[in-house]
């Protein structure tokens, strides 16, 4: 009796799992199909003026969501490289997530920026005709190798699986035996001819992302000498350490998500150790923050102080305060070194939510008010909020973003095989 039960209770939890699945694929579904509309309605016919971008605000939400994303994917593959480069097995669980979501992330943040451009096609001109003293030239090129390093470190970290899932007849089988080239066996050779290719691949991708990738997503907004508040030797440095709490946050969010739909259990002590470390680089990101203010006080420089003025006084000071300040540094620090919440795997789960949600506040204050402040004293303030053909398209793009992502995790051994095939589940 009691076993019917458990296959009554077992065949439930199944169908109810489906129909969520059903309802999550509808809902991305629905709202990419509504965000292409829009882009084909808006940004097609009638080009950036759909938005409200103005020639006295010339960068806009799309902006703040490509270095949202950009940040996303240097951080994801930083933490990556802990694992793959610097041997911190006791993080490998989330090694081939953290390379896959760096991989979705970059592509994502490519979208939003390529259609702040107005003509994507012009970037290969970047490519074609290199101004070595252009820092979006080097930008480019850093952008195109980076992507590349992923795919390769991505493509090493799953071979093993990918030989032992081409020996099978799923849809998943057929896809690895396309990846493998008709190899039939991975030998402890391989193992150790992969692991050591990672590792250098891992410590080679170290300045590409940090001064390539982000850091020089950074530059790029450091050296505009019109922007004063903007032009801080520090500000490529925030930007690296911001990347290090939003990818450190996504992934702690995505294996712990993951678990807890696949019935999985939790390794709460690799939870815990990344929630350490998630607070180690918020307490570093809050002493940057403090001095990126103190330089821009003691500037006394008028748009500098402006500037300074609009993101804590002014209609957007919300984004600094409740965003900034609240969400991304000071809720998930506080919650992550009192003993009760970082012991918690629900607790540094929502942490962790709480800094990937803020750090939207972080990128928005990087762009928005900068380009309000007038250049001259005297001169109107320029104004700026995201109007409704840029948030459909946005929501549109963040919806590709998590559909090629579970596209991602379900065509490829992203998880070990022992978990995924067989339904071992991992302890503690």
């Amino acid at each position: 009796m009691s076993t019917n039960a458990n296959v009554n209770r077992d065949l439930v939890a199944q169908r109810r799992g489906s129909l969520l699945e059903k309802l999550y694929w509808a809902i991305l579904l629905a709202v990419l199909v509504v965000g292409v509309y829009s882009i084909i309605t808006g940004y097609f016919m009638e080009g950036m003026s759909s938005t409200n971008l103005s020639n006295q605000v010339p960068w806009g939400g799309w902006v703040a969501f490509y270095i949202y994303f950009i940040g996303l994917s240097a951080g994801s593959f930083l933490l990556s490289t802990l694992i793959y480069g610097f041997g911190m097995d006791k993080f490998e669980k989330i090694g081939r997530a953290a390379l896959l979501s760096a991989i979705i992330c970059m592509m994502t943040g490519i979208l939003f920026i390529s259609l702040d451009i107005g003509r994507p096609d012009h970037i290969m001109n970047a490519v074609i005709y290199w101004n070595v003293t252009s820092t979006m030239a080097w930008e480019i090129h850093f952008y195109i190798v980076y992507l590349i390093l992923l795919l390769v470190e991505l493509y090493f970290a799953m071979r093993s699986d990918l030989v032992t899932l081409s020996q099978t007849d799923s849809f998943k089988g057929k896809i690895a035996k396309l990846l493998v080239f008709k190899k039939k066996e991975f030998t402890d050779e391989d193992h150790k001819h992969d692991k050591k290719l990672m590792k250098v691949l891992g410590i080679i991708g170290i300045p590409l992302a940090i001064l390539g990738v982000h850091g020089g997503t950074g530059s790029i907004f450091a050296v505009a000498k019109a922007q004063p508040y903007l032009n801080s030797a520090l500000f490529p440095l925030i930007f690296i350490v911001s990347a290090l709490v939003s990818g450190t946050a996504l992934s702690i969010a995505i294996y712990v998500i993951k678990c807890k739909v696949k019935k999985e259990e939790i390794d709460r002590s690799m939870v815990r150790s990344l929630g350490s470390m998630l607070a180690l680089f918020l307490g570093i990101e809050i002493i940057m923050v403090w001095y990126e203010f103190l330089v821009g006080f003691y500037g006394l420089e008028h748009e500098e102080m402006g500037t300074i003025k609009l993101i804590m006084t002014s209609s957007y000071s919300w984004t600094f305060w409740i965003l900034q300040m609240g969400f991304a540094l000071v809720i998930p620090l506080i919650l992550l070194v009192i003993k009760k919440t970082k012991e918690s795997i629900n607790w540094v789960l929502a942490s962790s939510i709480i800094v990937l949600i803020g750090v939207i506040g972080v990128r928005f204050n990087m762009v928005i008010p900068t380009l309000i402040m007038p250049k001259l004293e005297g001169m109107p303030y320029g104004h700026y909020s995201m109007n409704l053909s840029e948030w459909l398209t946005t929501f549109g793009l963040l919806a590709l973003c998590l559909i090629m992502y579970t596209l991602g995790e379900k065509l490829l051994p992203i998880d070990e095989l022992d978990t995924e095939e067989n339904g071992v589940k991992e302890h503690e």
